[in-house]
């Protein structure tokens, strides 16, 4: 029987301070709440990512939401993942007892089932909902990382393969056989203070290998625009709620999957982004969900995030924007409308 992992360090005995939640990470994707684990199984050879498969067809991609920030992109026989995160273990953020000294934690009986076999991984920062699992994913499948040097030297503290992950700081355009990667300076979200859980970066590895959610530093944001062939679709991919304007003009996605905010330290968010983005035909809500409790079923709502009010936003400031509130288990086209049985919903 497969057992979770845990990682171990000399972190000590557990704060029983109490956090209040709209303190602790305040500010839309949150950089919030889950586990690391040493990369099991076969370690990845350095080319593993990269397995030279011809271009895909136009129109052959599926988006899947893996809940958080995270997406299961297909395209064709391919999978690229983003801030895949599906361990989702309490941390005491949504109870208000939040503990930094939380142990790191993946299970690969809840990874495993959504991944496919995937080829690529695009990290947006080190938090642990977005890094949590990818030590695992790295280990066994022989995704090609990509990330910020934070996220290198931290992967690389937890077993995975340095050879394995591809350090970049944005700006760069990558082509991965025909599915393109374009790398795009990004800002981590913020709280009603304008300051986020655990900043910092790291330019060498750390002293230990990390063992509590709070060893994982934010280590600098990203986003990503993938684009599937030459054309399209191209979705942009958000890992938290703040965003660098002048970064993403330009891009012009068909679909962009915008992380929703807390609060309202980020001056006109919504209508920037939208503005920035050149209005895409699809806008998704995405790091509204409880991360905490299972993946499944329905998604349960963080309640400090006023989803509604999102939607309502984006439809007035994009009206041609069709807004799409993802489900957990439902396969998109590349239109995003669902290909499974379950539906898309509008919030009233």
């Amino acid at each position: 029987m497969t057992q979770d992992t845990h990682v171990t360090g000399g972190s000590g005995m557990p704060s029983r301070r109490r956090f209040d939640r709209r303190t602790v990470l305040r500010g839309a994707a949150l950089g919030a709440a889950s586990p690391l684990l040493p990369a099991t199984a076969a370690t990845a050879s350095a080319g593993g990512g990269d397995r030279g498969r011809g271009g895909p067809a136009a129109g052959s991609a599926s988006f899947r939401w893996l809940g958080t920030a995270g997406w299961r992109i297909d395209v064709g026989e391919r999978t690229v993942l983003f801030d895949p995160y599906l361990t989702r273990f309490p941390t005491g953020l949504f109870d208000g007892t939040f503990d930094p000294r939380t142990p790191l934690l993946s299970r690969p009986t809840a990874v495993d089932p959504h991944i496919g076999r995937a080829e690529l991984v695009l990290v947006s920062h080190s938090h642990w909902d977005h890094l949590a699992d990818v030590p695992h994913i790295a280990g066994t499948t022989g995704a090609r990382v990509v990330g910020t040097e934070t996220t290198y030297h931290l992967l690389v503290a937890l077993g995975v393969d340095a050879g394995q992950i591809s350090v970049v700081k944005g700006g760069e355009v990558l082509d991965f056989g025909g599915i393109t990667v374009e790398v795009v300076p990004s800002l981590h979200s913020r709280n009603k203070k304008c300051s986020y859980f655990a900043p910092g970066t790291l330019n060498s590895p750390p002293a230990t290998p990390p063992s509590t959610i709070g060893d994982l530093p934010e280590g600098d944001t990203l986003a990503f625009q993938v684009t599937a062939g030459t054309d399209g679709p191209s979705a942009f991919l958000m890992g938290a709620s703040d965003f660098s304007e002048r970064a993403v003009q330009g891009l012009r996605p068909d679909l962009a999957m915008i992380a929703v905010p807390a609060g309202t330290a980020t001056h006109r968010y919504v209508p920037r982004l939208l503005s920035a983005l050149d209005h895409p035909r699809v806008a998704v809500p995405v790091h509204w969900d409880n991360f905490e409790v299972p993946y499944g079923g329905s998604p349960e709502r963080d309640p400090a995030m006023d989803l509604d009010a999102f939607v309502a936003e984006v439809q007035r400031v994009s009206p041609a924007t069709r807004v799409v509130v993802p489900d957990y288990g439902t396969v998109y086209d590349g239109d995003l409308r669902p290909r499974n049985s379950a539906t898309e919903s509008t919030p009233r």
